[in-house]
């Protein structure tokens, strides 16, 4: 296998063939006794069920990760308490339901603190590294796999001022050295920093000297990647060309970090934050990698039971491979926010620790959303235009929008950009759109970005949606102002100034049906429109938190988007509005676990992602959103389409006698019998539309030579569908 260039970035590149899978572990904290633990808090006595869960959900995987790694804090009781060598008996019960190669680190718990006078826990002892070698072994050692090199560091030694440190240090120097050429990833427990490679010294993080030693390290032998365990929450960061992965824990949450959420917190303080439980599964390509979260959300099975096998299901989505993601998101929150997090003396008393908030950072890779809209004060804070910067590489694409013409400092930042901004709207209102477009087209031309323009809507714009004055901001063409958008394009520069306008979609109108009027607009004046589409309400008072109707919303416009791609759809909003105008669900709470609607527009895009192909056509069947292909036929069932009646239909000889159905909540799949007519086939949708999420149907059109297929014919459908367990 061929290194990669180290002179270029791993993202800009095709990944190419996958070439194995990894799963990575932290945090699982096993206690000594089922339900029971030494710990002041009740949820750390179910660390062993959720353990126990992880490595059996593990062993079901097909095809078998290559290896799994540990990242530290196997067991809760520290090596001091006689209860110590019970904790890894029990683990290394738990553990033995792995079929792959299991690699350990040692975490704090499992070989003592980083030497700190001011935590009162026993800190790492030459007896305590002795003691892991002789239940565990090694604490920092070498494999290989597939050309790659992973190296395991004990973190617990640096700065520890024991003889092994040096031993470490020298061995790791030498690795780096000698893996020259080679793709290298490292495993360690703490992290060198969490947020901000300047941070204090915390008990979250790796403090000085010994900090600068390994980031100075890493950033000269480019590894490919960290990855970290120890603060039980997820950040992401790059040293230089490495991308860094801060972990969550099997176990239980850090919950001082809830601060990060302004919500009341989940059980026990927000110990129990069950949303944020999970383990990694690593893909490694040819050309870079991808991490993706499995959340638990906590589950547990008692010793001796066994995991039921899983249904089949899609495959995961995420940012780097979801090339097809057409829908954008609109970040109306902070999605880079720092916040303080308060001392209240149980691992900080001194000072605040500052953490930056990346769990929506996580959502929108889960989701594998790429197309993201943020306002231009972004573009301006140079913090967040760093994360940008490095959400870029990993495939993000940024939306700038403004009102009025960009100042001069947003317009030399768009050109400098090289790459990061992808699209700029500008919102402004109709009387000035025209004397704009020679300054947009001089600003289109020198930056290479695409522009469009959204029209400012004021109570003058009420004879065209029948909306009433209103003291609220509304903007974006609608499909009515055809003439409007046509005479802006008839101007001379309009075409060569602008790539497309903006069209608002309101809540009361269908997405399939205004993105199909959007998109024939597009045609006819030669432009590449923009669909705003709304989650909110026609009134701020009125609150639109039915989680199945707005899942049914994102499902139809994702839907859309493979119809008609000449639209770009951006929906409003990621993450929950609870409090001011237009209260509505997003695709995240407000504690940033998903919701519904994130997991439909996931497993939408794989499904359809995974066997559409070409150029689809729409049809309405019944009242229900039904696409072709050249390959398959593609209908939408939603639940707030109940009323059109229980049965679909699907005419024509080349009809299956199979459908593929898809659960659009946990992507699971499973082969639906289609009943023969006069005039084709006909399916009972009714236990479908009851189910209380979206479902897709996949028929293939022409399954065998002779037009029908076979139940043995589905079942090699499905597996075109690249089925993960």
């Amino acid at each position: 296998m061929n290194a990669p260039d180290k002179n270029a970035s791993i993202e800009s590149d095709s990944l190419g063939e996958k070439l194995f899978q990894f799963a990575l572990i932290a945090d699982t904290h096993v206690n000594e006794e089922e339900r029971k633990t030494t710990s002041t808090y009740a949820t750390n006595a179910l660390a062993n069920g959720r353990a126990r869960f992880v490595f059996e959900s593990i062993a079901q995987l097909d095809p078998q990760p290559a290896f799994a790694v540990h990242l530290g804090d196997i067991v809760h009781p520290v090596p001091v308490l006689p209860t110590f060598e019970a904790a890894v008996e029990r683990f290394k019960a738990i553990a033995a339901a792995s079929k792959c190669p299991l690699y350990l680190i040692p975490g704090n718990h499992d070989v003592g603190d980083k030497v700190v006078e001011w935590m009162p826990a026993g800190t790492i002892t030459a007896d305590h590294v002795e003691k892991y070698r002789r239940l565990f072994g090694p604490d920092y050692y070498a494999f290989d796999e597939q050309g790659c090199r992973f190296l395991a560091l004990d973190a617990q030694l640096i700065n520890s001022g024991l003889s092994a440190e040096q031993h470490q240090r020298a061995w790791f120097e030498d690795e780096l050295k000698s893996a020259s050429g080679r793709r290298v990833f490292v495993f360690i427990h703490y992290p060198p920093y969490v947020t901000d490679r300047h941070e204090s010294g915390t008990y979250d993080n790796i403090d000085e000297p010994g900090r600068s030693w390994l980031l100075a390290l890493i950033e000269k032998y480019r590894p490919e990647a960290l990855f970290a365990g120890h603060v039980h929450n997820f950040w992401y960061d790059r040293i230089g060309f490495c991308q860094m992965y801060l972990l969550p824990a099997t176990s239980f949450l850090r919950h001082d970090y809830t601060e990060l959420f302004r919500v009341a917190p989940a059980q026990e303080f927000g110990r129990n934050d069950t949303g944020k439980f999970g383990y990694f599964l690593v893909d490694v390509y040819q050309h870079g990698h991808v991490a993706h979260f499995v959340r638990t959300g906590g589950a547990m099975i008692a010793e001796g039971e066994k995991l039921p096998r899983h249904a089949p299901r899609l495959p995961s989505v995420h940012t780097r491979t979801n090339v097809c993601a057409r829908v954008g998101i609109d970040l109306r929150h902070p999605w880079a926010e720092r916040v303080e997090i308060a001392a209240t003396g149980g691992v900080q008393e001194f000072e605040r620790k500052i953490a930056r908030n990346d769990y929506p950072t996580l959502a929108l890779w889960e989701m594998g959303v790429r197309k993201l809209r943020v306002p231009v004060q972004d573009l301006l804070d140079a913090r967040v235009r760093e994360r940008m910067r490095v959400l870029r590489a990993i495939g993000h694409e940024f939306l700038v929008y403004c009102y009025d013409l960009p100042a001069d400092d947003v317009q030399r930042l768009i050109n400098e950009s090289n790459g990061l901004v992808s699209g700029v709207e500008v919102v402004m209102p109709r009387s000035r759109i025209g004397a704009a477009l020679p300054v947009l087209q001089r600003m289109r031309s020198k930056s290479g970005v695409a522009t469009h323009v959204s029209k400012l809507r004021t109570h003058e714009d009420a004879k065209f949606d029948g909306s009433k004055f209103s003291h609220f901001i509304n903007h974006g063409y609608i499909v009515s102002e055809r003439d409007q958008v046509s005479d802006l394009f008839s101007e001379v520069v309009g075409g060569s100034a602008i790539d497309g306008v903006v069209f608002r979609v309101s809540r009361k109108e269908r997405p399939l049906e205004a993105m199909q009027k959007i998109s024939a607009i597009g045609e006819q004046l030669n432009m590449r429109p923009l669909a705003y589409v709304r989650l909110a309400g026609e009134s701020p008072a009125d609150a639109m938190n039915d989680d199945v109707d707005n899942a049914c919303r994102v499902a139809e416009t994702v839907f859309a988007s493979f119809v008609f791609p000449r639209v770009t759809p951006y929906i409003d909003t990621l993450m929950d509005v609870d409090r001011g105008y237009f209260p509505r669900t997003g695709f995240i709470d407000r504690s940033c676990n998903p919701r519904l609607a994130s997991r439909v527009y996931a497993n939408l895009h794989a499904a359809l992602g995974a066997v559409s192909t070409g150029e689809m056509t729409c049809l309405s069947q019944d009242g229900y959103p039904i696409a072709h292909s050249e390959t398959h036929t593609f209908a939408l069932l939603l639940p707030a389409d109940a009323t059109h009646g229980a049965r679909m239909r699907l005419s024509g000889s080349q009809a299956a006698h199979f459908a593929q159905a898809i659960d659009l909540n946990d992507g699971t799949l499973s082969m639906v019998a289609l009943e023969k007519t006069r005039d084709g086939y006909e399916l009972d949708i009714t236990g479908m539309l009851s189910a209380g999420a979206p479902r897709l149907l996949i028929v293939a059109r022409n399954p065998t030579p002779s037009g029908h297929s076979t139940a043995t014919d589905s079942a090699a459908s499905l597996q075109s569908v690249q089925l993960r367990a």
